[in-house]
């Protein structure tokens, strides 16, 4: 259904309305580039060109919707604040509904008439963001009181050169030749009305015309000409050659004598500072001889300093043991414990007295019941026995 629908308003439209956004954002990119786009807009923000089709929808185009949003935001806002009405620039990610109902609000106060939906604008690209941008750029212009004027064409001169007549004539007649051929193959059939104006085809020729002049010019890959221009430049340099050789003489002169001087300089003062130099070898024998006795002492001297840590490490480690010992020692708290031990130790003597107490008197009193028992069972044998005495 969209695309019938879209089919139905291209019919409506024309065949040429699917390209006419294609001029449009040519003719924007003109009026941004008179605006000064790339100092003030790609510039801060650090952007590249646009193309001549940045903005255009297509599906031959490659397109990145983010990029193009944004920088539709951002180009559209400056343009309000150009054609006078302040307008806070976007951010890259502000709210997109918002943004848009923002511009188009803008470019209502323009007088601009909104007759498609916020939601074309969303995509950053299309015939819609177009036409806003276009918009917004005229109203720029108008705030900077420029207009397009319509070009003025220059007056092509023919250029005079030297042809020879052989050439000449061989290119005429060939031209004649094909104006024959081409005259012969386009002639009609039948008689042809012209429904053009005569005015408007007047005013064709005119525009076209300076571009119709023939001019015949010579080749340059004539090999006269070539020979010419060998000739002229050998001349050149047989000229700069004299003039620079001079130059070059005298300064090979200078530098052979500043060479001289420079050597014998060189001479006089090795001879002056020898024994300088015997003086400074002798005395980096010497530094060689004390850095080699240094390192060496430095070996002992870091041997020593390990065996004096190791033996201030035991000697910490006897300090802490004395100081625990002697902290035991003056603390108090192991004496209470032995008194309270030994006052426990009693009492349970104490308690052990009584229990042995006890179990003696237990012990005594199962031996004297033990005694009476036997005691009565002694008595109760012998009763028996006196008794029978007599009666036997």
């Amino acid at each position: 259904m969209a695309e019938d629908g879209r089919r139905g308003d291209e019919d409506e439209r024309g065949p040429g309305a699917a390209h006419q956004v294609f001029v449009v954002m040519e003719c924007l990119l003109e009026k941004l580039k008179v605006l000064n786009y790339e100092e003030e807009v790609l510039a801060k923000h650090n952007m590249k060109n646009l193309s001549r089709h940045y903005f255009v929808s297509s599906p031959y185009l490659a397109s990145n919707p983010g990029e193009q949003f944004y920088m539709f935001t951002v180009i559209a806002a400056w343009l309000i604040n150009l054609a006078g009405r302040p307008f806070t620039e976007p951010q890259e990610y502000d709210e997109p509904n918002a943004t848009v109902s923002n511009i188009l609000a803008e470019l209502r106060a323009f007088g601009v008439k909104v007759d498609f939906p916020p939601s074309k604008l969303k995509s950053g690209s299309g015939e819609y963001v177009c036409l806003v941008l276009d918009r917004l750029a005229e109203e720029a212009l108008k705030r900077r009181s420029f207009s397009f004027r319509r070009p003025n064409y220059p007056t092509e001169t023919t250029e005079e050169e030297s042809v020879t007549e052989d050439d000449a004539e061989l290119t005429l007649s060939k031209v004649e030749e094909e104006m024959i051929v081409s005259e012969r193959s386009s002639k009609p059939d039948e008689i042809l009305e012209s429904t053009v104006d005569a005015t408007e085809w007047n005013l064709e020729v005119e525009r076209v015309l300076p571009q119709l002049k023939v001019t015949i010019r010579t080749d340059n890959k004539d090999w006269r000409v070539h020979v010419d221009q060998m000739h002229q430049h050998r001349d050149g340099i047989k000229s700069s050659l004299k003039e620079a050789k001079s130059y070059l003489d005298k300064l090979q002169e200078d530098i052979g004598k500043t060479q001289e001087k420079v050597g014998s300089r060189e001479k006089y003062i090795n001879n002056q500072l020898e024994h300088l130099i015997q003086d400074y070898r002798s005395a980096q024998a010497k530094l060689s001889e004390a850095k080699e006795r240094y390192q060496q002492a430095s070996g002992g001297v870091t041997e020593r300093t390990r065996v004096l840590a190791e033996i201030s490490e035991e000697l910490e480690k006897v300090k802490q043991e004395m100081e625990e010992k002697g902290s035991s020692m003056s603390d108090g708290a192991p004496v209470v414990k032995i008194k309270q031990s030994l006052t426990k130790l009693k009492q349970e003597i104490v308690q052990m007295d009584v229990r042995i107490g006890v179990v003696e008197h237990t012990l005594l009193q199962a031996k004297l019941k033990e005694k009476s028992n036997m005691t009565r069972d002694m008595h109760a044998t012998n009763i028996p026995e006196h008794a029978a005495g007599p009666f036997a």
